[in-house]
């Protein structure tokens, strides 16, 4: 599995706006097998500042994901509301919930 966390640190007063795009495209991933995980956190002391935790079946399916949003309206969206974006990738060791050896 894949596993990952991006930080999307949002224009000045428009982190709601960013979890809201986001959270729309969590919802169209509903469908897809290939996404175990998804979730949008808000950072607590800092409004602007939205948490991806993503976990995939493996790489060729977050590599699919991405092709289908890359040039989309609510990609295009997102990105224009960010002033910062960090992807950080991880090495799942395992712990409660879907891991590796699932």
């Amino acid at each position: 599995m894949i596993a990952r966390y991006g930080k999307a640190t949002a224009k000045a007063g428009r982190g709601q706006e960013l979890a809201d795009i986001l959270l729309a495209a969590a919802a169209e991933l509903e469908g897809d097998p290939g996404c175990v995980l998804y979730l949008i956190n808000r950072q607590a002391d800092a409004a602007d500042v939205i948490w991806v935790t993503e976990l995939w079946r493996s790489q060729a399916d977050l590599d699919a994901s991405l092709e289908r949003v890359r040039d989309s309206s609510g990609a295009t969206a997102a990105m224009a509301l960010v002033d910062d974006w960090q992807m950080i990738e991880l090495e799942q060791l395992g712990g409660k919930g879907p891991t590796c050896d699932a």
